[in-house]
């Protein structure tokens, strides 16, 4: 009786998990096919989950820049998004430790003020950050996305990485301070390697975050040869680019990035509490 409700409990288990798998990669392979359909096979009822007669006229039409800039959008969003994530993890570093190894006046407030910033909607800083970014003369600049993803990338970078910090055994650094390391070397050669999975988890995230966006992107940016995916994308729908299978192309290849680096670093986050061991 007991084997029974274990092999029916293990049954049920795995149907639930089919099931969830299913209705998370149906929208995936949605979009996979309808990018490779023909026009004619685009309304089909039921729809067909492999083409009859598969094209990739979709992706060249994409590809091609007298029909649509996307390679151009491409390279704004991919600068954008690197530098904003990278200098949020560089700044959110420090930031963190200090917050979860430094004593001094003023730190409860200033972490209490780091949430608070966060709590607060993208549309509400819309105004004010227009504002500050108009007079300073970076209105429809790439520097003005930078600025304002680090805004909203950094308070959660500073949560997610002071909380990771504070699991690191404080004993470990204070040996390597003992042994002769200045504080800055303990940060580089004993908490950086021993957090490689936080703060890979923290660049993928605000990344996602940068690549992503499209309200301030929409706001500060009017030029179109500066223009990022999100708003170029979002004129697929009503131009006369509105052909569904361009746009699951184009959704197709926007998405490969975020994979493409976080394939990239997944051995990265695995091996980084090891190798943080073996350097310390």
């Amino acid at each position: 009786m007991v084997n029974i409700r274990q092999t029916a409990a293990k049954i049920s288990f795995v149907l639930a998990v089919g099931i969830l798998i299913i209705f998370v990669m149906s929208p995936f392979v949605m979009m996979i096919s309808s990018s490779f359909k023909p026009p004619q096979e685009q309304h089909l009822f039921p729809p067909t989950i492999v083409p009859d007669n598969p094209t990739t006229i979709h992706y060249q039409e994409v590809l091609n820049p007298e029909i649509f800039p996307f390679l151009m959008y491409f390279k704004n969003s991919f600068i954008v998004a690197l530098i904003a994530s990278g200098l949020s993890v560089v700044i959110a570093i420090f930031g963190s430790y200090s917050f979860a190894r430094l004593q001094y006046r003023g730190r409860g407030l200033i972490q209490r003020g780091v949430l608070l910033v966060y709590m607060f909607g993208g549309v509400l800083l819309v105004i004010p950050l227009f504002q500050i970014i108009v007079k300073l003369g970076l209105f429809d600049t790439r520097t003005s996305l930078i600025i304002t993803y680090i805004v909203q990338i950094l308070p959660v970078a500073l949560y997610m990485l002071g909380n990771y910090f504070r699991s690191v055994p404080e004993s470990i650094e204070e040996a390597a301070i003992i042994d002769g390391c200045s504080r800055f070397e303990a940060i580089f050669r004993i908490i950086l390697p021993l957090s490689a999975p936080a703060i890979a988890s923290v660049f993928i995230y605000g990344f996602m975050i940068a690549w992503n966006e499209y309200l301030f992107a929409s706001v500060f940016i009017n030029s179109e040869s500066l223009k990022t995916l999100p708003i170029g994308l979002s004129q697929l729908f009503y131009t006369k680019h509105y052909i569904w299978g361009r746009m699951m192309a184009a959704s197709l290849l926007t998405a490969i990035p975020v994979v493409v680096l976080f394939l990239s670093i997944e051995k990265f986050i695995t091996g980084g509490l090891t190798y943080g061991g073996v350097k310390g």
